[in-house]
């Protein structure tokens, strides 16, 4: 499934990207981003200025053509000027996780080969060189603030560029070639150590051609906010789509508890998400309906009629007038605080890397706001199929784009072919090998489904298959998935791998289990989690989501724990991905004491 895309207005290759974009719209605003108490704009020109002015200092420090440069940085506008100057002067970018760890950090550094790393801040800084040691390659470690153009508030114009850097900045740019390496990006392993996924600028380019053609946006003025990591494959799409199209890329503050006060500021056209944010949106929003006597049921009505406007608004037809009054109520009382809490000017948003709860998507599609799934992995260049504006079908992740093949495997795995596709990663054959088959066909480890119009789903991972002690192969990802959609819930694992029956690991939502101890008059104490009232609250949960699932696969038992599953305990990834057996062999004590109850019996 899946056609050749005609390649669209861009660059030959991302190496290009500060002077094409720089040529196409000048003065427009490119980056805007917090300097005090307010925000700065930077125009295409600036940017490109700038994006000169550190590419050349790169090639003063001695960076050769195909040199590793990795970064080591939150989202920030700087990570941006690196990233288009590295490439620029022919470098391979690495990006480097923050939130990683000290082996996972050295491991990335050693195997990529860095020769340089930029670091967000001295205290990056000292954490590079507390780990040089272990990276025979690594020569230079340097805060971002000292690449030449890069200190805050430079303009990138502060002297006249050496015109020999400058020529041959220049023309290390114009000799990168489609099948050149662009970046290794190393895929945060839920085993062992990453592999580093080599993704060439033909790959990059693949994803644009079929892309940028449905974006609906790239006027003066459309704006994105960017608040996801740009170590991660994503949120580097985002960034390169949104300027070849002319828009503004809007970063955030740097603090995750302001987002949504900042988007009130800023009033982006294009969020990219990951359902997180717009599932606590959500949450917050029901929270406060059920504080009012009958709300939660004035609520729910609400959606319906929003979620009918809205299926008649995308087959173009009018809300009957009888509708019409109750609609208008709702919008003034609800769908439009909504938008404004958005910033009112929302017209898409994408969300993706975990499934979104389906009534939270029924929410925001009632209040008039887009958010369209998609599905891709760093393997595939970030992206095999996506839903769009002109062509979407909820409860799926979309067609595959143009120029990517999908099938479907004997096995039920995704399987992905095409221009996307890497060429493998980096210093490992085997793993290419297991992954990419001789016809070049990408094993996603993911399984799915194609229906009747080439719209895919996805229902889980192949290696996370719990087959239970008499035999039972069960999905874990369906139930942890309904357990997760009640708003009182974090995280669901699971556990169940040669057990007679599977049982959970459980963490709560503080703040939701808070706002429901205060309704329903709770004392809850030290340990919420301890307590008899929280524990009923979340079997409810189970039970609900026990009832959308096979008896096999019901949740028998579950342990709550205090604390939520985090990166720096190395139960999850930093891209947020579960690491099951960390979770399973740090609590199997009480794991253990689960499965020696009596095994309760479920419906």
């Amino acid at each position: 499934m899946g056609t050749m895309a005609p390649q669209t207005d861009r660059p030959g290759t991302l190496a290009l990207t500060a002077e094409w974009v720089a040529e196409r719209h000048g003065d427009s605003p490119a980056l805007r981003f917090r300097v005090g108490g307010g925000w700065r704009d930077v125009t295409f020109t600036e940017l490109r200025d700038t994006v000169r002015r550190a590419g050349c200092g790169l090639i003063a420090l001695g960076v050769e053509p195909g040199d590793r440069v990795a970064i080591l940085s939150e989202t920030r506008p700087q990570w941006t000027y690196a990233h288009l100057a590295a490439l620029a002067a022919g470098a391979v970018v690495v990006p480097v996780y923050p939130t990683a760890g000290d082996e996972e950090v050295t491991w990335v550094l050693s195997d990529s080969g860095a020769s340089v790393i930029l670091c967000e801040d001295d205290r990056q800084v000292a954490k590079a060189e507390r780990l040089r040691g272990g990276v025979p390659s690594l020569r230079r470690i340097l805060p971002l603030h000292a690449l030449d153009g890069l200190a805050e508030g430079s303009t990138g114009t502060a002297a006249p560029l050496d015109d020999g850097l400058l020529a041959e900045l220049l023309a290390r740019a114009e000799s990168r070639k489609p099948e050149d390496v662009a970046s290794i990006v190393y895929t945060s392993g839920t085993t062992g150590m990453p592999k580093g996924c080599r993704l060439t600028h033909g790959n990059f380019g693949a994803v644009q051609d079929a892309t940028v053609p449905h974006i609906d946006g790239g006027l003066p003025g459309d704006t994105t906010y960017l608040y996801l990591p740009l170590a991660h494959l994503l949120a580097q799409l985002i960034q390169f789509t949104t300027l070849l199209v002319g828009g503004t890329l809007c970063f955030f503050g740097g603090r995750i508890e302001n987002i949504v006060a900042e988007l009130t500021d800023v009033r982006p056209t294009h969020l990219p998400s990951v359902p997180r944010l717009f599932e606590k949106v959500h949450a917050q929003v029901l929270a406060l309906a059920e504080s009012q006597e009958g709300g939660r049921e004035r609520f729910e009505a609400a959606i319906a009629l929003g979620v009918r406007a809205a299926e008649l608004r995308e087959r173009g037809e009018e809300l009957p007038p009888e509708l019409r009054e109750a609609y208008d109520a709702a919008d003034a009382a609800l769908f439009s605080l909504v938008r404004a809490a958005f910033g009112g000017r929302l017209r898409w948003a994408t969300t993706g890397g975990a499934p979104i709860a389906p009534q939270t998507m029924a929410f925001l599609r009632a209040c008039g706001l887009g958010v369209l799934e998609g599905y891709g992995m760093t393997e595939s260049g970030g992206v095999i199929a996506v839903n769009h504006a002109s062509d979407f079908r909820h409860g799926t992740v979309g067609r595959p784009i143009d120029g990517c093949e999908v099938r479907i495997a004997d096995d039920g795995e995704v399987l992905a072919r095409g221009a996307n596709v890497f060429p493998g990663y980096h210093h490992n054959p085997d793993a290419t090998s297991e992954t990419l088959d001789s016809d070049g066909w990408l094993h996603t480890g993911d399984l799915g489904a194609l229906d009747a119009d080439g719209y895919l789903t996805i229902t889980g991972r192949k290696k996370d298959i719990v087959i239970t002690s008499a035999g039972k192969n069960l999905t874990p990802t369906q139930i942890e998935f309904a357990i997760q959609q009640s708003r009182y819930v974090s995280r669901a694992v699971m556990i169940g791998d040669r057990r007679p029956y599977p049982v959970a690991v459980i963490t709560l939502d503080p703040d939701e289990i808070i706002g429901w101890a205060s309704r329903t008059r709770q004392v809850l104490g030290a340990r919420p989690t301890r307590h008899a009232a929280v524990h009923a609250l979340v079997q409810e949960v189970v039970d609900a989501a026990n009832e959308q699932v096979a008896r096999p696969a019901r949740i028998r038992a579950f342990v709550i724990l205090d604390e939520d599953l985090s990166v720096e305990s190395g139960e999850l990834t930093p891209t947020l991905k579960l690491r099951r057996s960390v979770v399973e062999e740090r609590y199997r004590d009480r794991i253990d004491a689960l499965y020696a109850e009596a095994a309760p019996s479920v419906r």
